[in-house]
This record gives structure tokens, C-alpha cells and sequence, in this order.
């Protein structure tokens, strides 16, 4: 069933048009993602699409049986209002009941003899056992509590950013709803959140629109992507990775069309060239035929943002920390953290919001001081350090001078120099956009400059703080690339899965009380680390249990393999020996699709559920061999 159409729309901001004549449909079972560079009207696409903002052309065609629910990047919090009563935000009459129940139970328990809000809490009862919504009620418990928030009463004016962010999530979620409607749900959220979040969409039975910059997200749970692109759109069936096979294809018939097209261009240009005479004998729709040829060659010519930039020299020193920690508030967020960065340290940093990631980029751009130990910066080092505030931009500047504050020009790998403007060009601004006030940009515009500025400056170490909030794909695999040319150390705190395992080759990982575990590889190996420890407890406490239960058993009856133990006992050298043999096929493969990141995930993913398997049977083997040796010597 089709629940929203989109016809023909337009929209345009001052003299700038955003999208122009795009129409597409949402049906009751598709999970769409839409993508596009900053500044091509994705947000606004979700506004129109919620009924919040008017399309300047065309109409937005709903079904009768829509029940839209939208969440957009900064969501409005009732400050007065608790946990639970901003969850319950909503007209329907759910949630009115919802909310009028928790607010008298609440009051209620100030005073267990008022009779007047005992009654009324009595009818609120019958209400929402006609209407269903204790198990509703429940269900938003649940999903507060899996996001880390315990406390329901605990008042919205109290709840740090993060926080907030899962209240207002667990709202979307909770409140009925047959489309629902994300704008960048992912930002500001730590790993465990968002691989909850994508679990519950996955299997959520409603529609779903979002705009997303995180691809394994767009990737495990879309089965569709809309593009936005220079105003117009396109529609891919699938996942992520198809939408890059099916992206790749339309450009290469496009590029063939351009092909096409110049050398068609190039004919009628020489024969417009002949002179009035000659034209006036032939046709005029041959004239328009070529001005549309030359308007249609014009409007193919697309900027790109590619960027190699030259690099200052990097001594032999670069940055030392030894027996660092960092106290705030009373609370341990480094505890004596030690580590020595080299030239070619590519270092993500992970770990749960508010447990102190920023704080260590903080030390090393020496913002903070430690409270013990030290950090010794080399005398080469230039440090370039994209936080998440990009406070020092005055959004009164124009776009063009705000960058050539940073440098008038600045020189390439290869040794050209290039101009502010080229620069920003290629960063996708053109010249018209350049004389603007930055308070004119977008959001994600805004963040987009934000980090060119940062990588126009003489740096030879680049820390980055949560880069992919806010930043398109496109900006983010360009920022990929010039991380991959880049000549010095690079450490990003991320929640970014993709950018992660794209980016990184070193994990220090925030597991608690100012501890920072280092771990060898990318997102993925550290990811499967922690669940093969997971699974080793587990192993261990089913050991204990079972070493406990063969204590109690010793005075009984003789030992002896069960009959499916014996057979687990014949088999098992072979079943480890295969096990075995996968990994070591899976571990080549890996090797050959090294750049083909969406299958490299599918790989990792298999690695991991082998390796895990494998655990698994290690430790049945042993306790299968401790078992047999017992009955041969009993």
C-alpha cells in the first residue's frame, strides 16, 4: 500500500534552488535512506514529506491511513517535563491517556491518601485498558532502559545531550505510527545505541524515511535509497551496496552520454560557425536542437571535491604521553595512559558518550593539562583539530574570506599552488556561494568548510572529533582519501563504524573508569574481540556450573560418556581442523576484497560467528578430553 506520494516538487530558499520537479512514492513496507552532498535539500525533503514545511510547486499526496511520526536532528524538549512525559509527547489518544496516567500516578505517590487522584487514577486505568497502553507503557520502559536511561522521573532540564538524544528516540519509537521519519538518528549516539537502534528498525513493522551519513547503518537496514543530486532525483532498489553498483553504472552511462554529446557539440558548433547564410537555409529545430546540447553540456560539468595537499616536514619526535590521567568532577575519564604516536598511526578512539574520548584529543591539541604524568609535543608538529563546535567561525564573514583567514593559497602534493577559491571549488562551492554570509549556509555546509579550513592549514597531525556528525557521504569518503595520502598521524574519536574500519589501524577503546585499551585493527577486529571475550565468561561460568555439579556427583554412580558426548568426542579434532581451515579461507578472501568494503563487512561478519564457533569448541574439546582421562583413570 502507498502511503505518501511526492509530485513534481520544487522548493527554493532566496535565489537558490534546492530540488526542482523530483517526485517518488513510499510504500508500506520499504525502508528508505536518502543521501546527497550537503546542502541539496534533504532535510527540507523530510519536512515537506512530515507536512512541516509547503513544497513551492508540486504536492505531497498522503493515504487516508498515514500515521507519520518525525524526528528531526534537534528535537524540541519540554525542559519541566519528565523522562517518561516527554517520551509520551504525541496527539494521539494513546499518548494522551499515556501521559495523563504517569503525570496522576506521579503526584499520587506524594500523596497515597488523596482520594480525588485515587479515583482519577482508577479511570485512567480503564482508559488504558481500553486502549491497550500498559503494554505500551512497557515497551517504552524497556527501550529507555536498553538506551542507559533508568531513571523515567528524572526532569529533561537535567539530561546531558546525549541523553536527551535517546529520550527523544525512544519517543519516535514508542508512539504509533505506519511512516516513520529520522534525520540523522545516528548522530551524537555511541556504538552500543546505534546498533540497538538499527536492530529495532530492522524489524519494526512501519515504513521508514531517513536521511543517514552512516553507511553499515544505511547498509543492514534500507532496502532502498533515494539520491538527491544537483536538484534532481534517483531511486536505487536495495541496500547500500547496491546503490554504489547502481550509482556506478548510471555515471558510466552518463559519462558515455557526455562523450556522445561533446562529439555531437563539436559538429553543430562548426556548422553554426558557417556563417547567417548558410543557416538560414537550414532548420530551425536544428538551431535549438544545438543550444539544448549546449545547455545539457554545461550542466554535466560536476565539481569534485578530490584534494592532495603538501604537508610541512614531521621530526622523529612527535607526541609522547606518559602516565597520563585526567580527573573531572571527581570522576577518573584517563587513568596513567601511556603512548608514544609514530608518522604512520591511523588511531580511531571509542568508547560510550561521557566517558572522556574528546578530552584526550583535548590533551595532545593541549587545551587541557593532565593532572599527572605529561605530554611532550615535537618542535615540527602542526596540529590541524576539527572539534564538534567549529566555535570560531563568524557566520557575518563571507564563505570566501573565512577561508582566506586560513590561507590565501595553499600548495598541493604534487608542489602546485592553488587559490582560496579553487580550494573551495573542489570542496563544492561555487563562485556565487563563496560571496555569501556563512550564517546562509546549511548545517551540513557549514560543517563542510568547517573542515576544509582545517585541512587548508599547514598540519602535518590531524586530530578529528567526531567528524562524520553532520558531514554527507561524499564529504566523508573524500575526508577517507585524504586521510589514506595523508603524511602524519591521524587520531578521530568516532562512533562511525564504516569510517572506523575504513580509517583505522589502531583502536584505544574507553572501557570504564578512566582505562584505555589498545587494540590492533580496525572497528571490526576490536568489535570482534570484545565478543569472543564475551563468549570465553560465558564458557567460564558454564564451566564452573558444570566443575560444581561434578563435585555433587562424585560419591555417584560411575563416570561415562553420554551418547552424544561420545559421538561430540569422536568428531570434534575434525570439526576444529574445519573451523579452522574456514578462517584461513575467509582471512584470503578478505585479502582480495580489501577495497570492496560492503562485502569485506560480510566477510568480518562471517569471520567472527567462525572464530566464535571455533571458541566453542575449544573449549568442548578440553573439557571432553579432562572428561575422558577421568574415566580412563577412574
Amino acid at each position: 500500500m502507498i502511503l505518501l506520494s511526492v509530485s513534481n516538487i520544487k522548493k527554493v530558499y532566496g535565489e537558490k534552488v534546492i530540488f526542482d520537479d523530483i517526485a517518488f512514492s513510499i510504500d508500506s513496507n520499504e525502508k528508505i535512506g536518502i543521501i546527497g552532498v550537503n546542502g541539496t535539500g534533504k532535510s527540507s525533503l523530510l519536512k515537506i514529506m512530515a507536512g512541516l514545511e509547503v513544497p513551492d510547486q508540486g504536492e505531497v499526496i498522503t493515504s487516508n491511513e498515514l500515521v507519520i511520526e518525525y524526528l528531526p536532528q534537534n528535537p524540541y524538549f519540554d525542559e519541566k517535563s519528565t523522562v517518561l512525559e516527554q517520551v509520551f509527547k504525541g496527539t494521539s489518544p494513546i499518548m494522551k491517556v499515556l501521559r495523563e496516567y504517569e503525570r496522576v500516578a506521579q503526584q499520587l505517590e506524594k500523596d497515597l491518601m488523596n482520594e480525588k487522584l485515587q479515583k482519577e487514577l482508577m479511570d485512567l486505568s480503564g482508559q488504558m485498558d481500553a486502549q491497550g497502553a500498559w503494554q505500551l507503557e512497557s515497551e517504552a520502559k524497556a527501550i529507555l532502559t536498553q538506551l542507559g536511561i533508568n531513571d523515567f522521573e528524572q526532569k529533561v532540564a537535567n539530561l546531558s545531550g546525549g541523553q536527551r538524544k535517546k529520550i527523544a528516540l525512544a519517543g519516535a519509537l514508542i508512539r504509533p505510527c505506519n511512516l516513520l521519519i529520522l534525520d540523522e538518528p545516528t548522530n551524537h549516539l555511541d556504538n552500543d545505541t546505534i546498533d540497538y537502534l538499527e536492530n529495532m528498525l530492522k524489524t519494526k513493522k512501519c515504513a521508514l524515511a531517513m536521511v543517514t551519513h552512516d553507511r553499515y547503518f544505511l547498509e543492514r537496514v534500507t532496502n532502498r535509497i533515494i539520491e538527491l543530486d544537483q536538484g534532481k532525483v534517483y531511486r536505487y532498489e536495495g541496500n547500500y551496496e547496491a546503490f554504489l553498483e547502481k550509482k556506478m553504472l548510471r555515471e558510466q552511462i552518463e559519462e558515455r552520454q557526455r562523450e556522445k554529446d561533446a562529439s555531437l557539440y563539436k559538429q553543430e558548433l562548426e556548422w553554426m560557425h558557417k556563417g547567417v547564410e548558410a543557416r538560414r537555409t537550414k532548420q530551425k529545430a536544428r538551431q535549438e536542437r544545438f543550444y539544448e546540447l549546449e545547455e545539457r553540456m554545461g550542466g554535466n560539468n560536476k565539481q569534485t571535491m578530490e584534494i592532495a595537499l603538501g604537508t610541512s616536514r614531521l621530526g622523529k619526535k612527535i607526541i609522547e604521553l606518559k602516565d597520563v590521567s585526567k580527573t573531572f568532577d571527581g570522576k577518573c575519564v584517563i587513568k596513567e595512559f601511556t603512548y608514544t604516536v609514530v608518522r604512520g598511526d591511523r588511531i580511531g578512539i571509542v568508547g560510550n558518550n561521557g566517558m572522556g574520548k574528546s578530552t584526550l584529543l583535548n590533551l595532545i591539541a593541549e587545551k587541557f593539562t593532565p593532572d599527572t604524568g605529561s605530554v611532550a609535543i615535537g618542535d615540527t608538529v602542526k596540529i590541524g583539530y576539527y572539534t564538534q563546535e567549529s566555535k570560531d567561525m563568524n557566520m557575518k564573514l563571507r564563505v570566501i574570506d573565512y577561508i582566506k583567514e586560513k590561507a590565501e593559497q595553499v600548495k598541493l602534493a604534487d608542489g602546485t599552488m592553488v587559490s582560496a577559491g579553487k580550494m573551495l571549488e573542489k570542496f563544492l562551492f561555487p563562485p556565487i556561494l563563496q560571496y555569501s554570509p556563512i550564517e546562509k549556509l546549511s548545517g551540513g555546509e557549514k560543517r563542510r568548510l568547517y573542515l576544509l579550513s582545517v585541512l587548508m592549514e599547514d598540519i602535518n597531525v590531524l586530530l578529528l572529533d567526531e567528524p562524520t556528525n553532520d558531514l554527507d557521504i561524499y564529504t566523508l569518503q573524500i575526508l577517507e582519501d585524504f586521510i589514506d595520502n595523508f603524511n602524519g598521524p591521524v587520531i578521530a574519536v568516532s562512533h562511525d563504524r564504516y569510517f572506523l574500519d575504513r580509517i583505522a589501524d589502531k583502536i584505544f577503546a574507553y572501557e570504564g573508569e578512566g582505562q584505555i585499551v589498545y587494540t590492533p585493527g580496525n572497528y571490526s577486529d576490536y568489535h570482534a574481540r570484545k565478543m569472543q571475550e564475551a563468549e570465553v565468561m560465558e564458557v567460564k561460568k558454564e564451566k564452573v556450573a558444570t566443575s560444581k555439579k561434578e563435585k555433587v556427583n562424585m560419591a555417584g554412580p560411575k563416570l561415562k560418556f553420554t551418547f552424544k558426548e561420545q559421538k561430540e568426542y569422536e568428531q570434534i579434532d575434525s570439526v576444529i581442523e574445519a573451523l579452522e581451515e574456514k578462517i584461513q579461507s575467509l582471512e584470503a578472501d578478505m585479502v582480495t576484497n580489501s577495497t570492496h568494503f560492503a562485502k569485506l563487512q560480510e566477510l568480518t561478519e562471517e569471520k567472527e560467528k567462525v572464530e566464535e564457533e571455533l571458541m566453542f569448541q575449544m573449549e568442548r574439546w578440553e573439557y571432553l578430553n579432562e572428561l575422558a582421562e577421568r574415566i580412563k583413570n577412574q
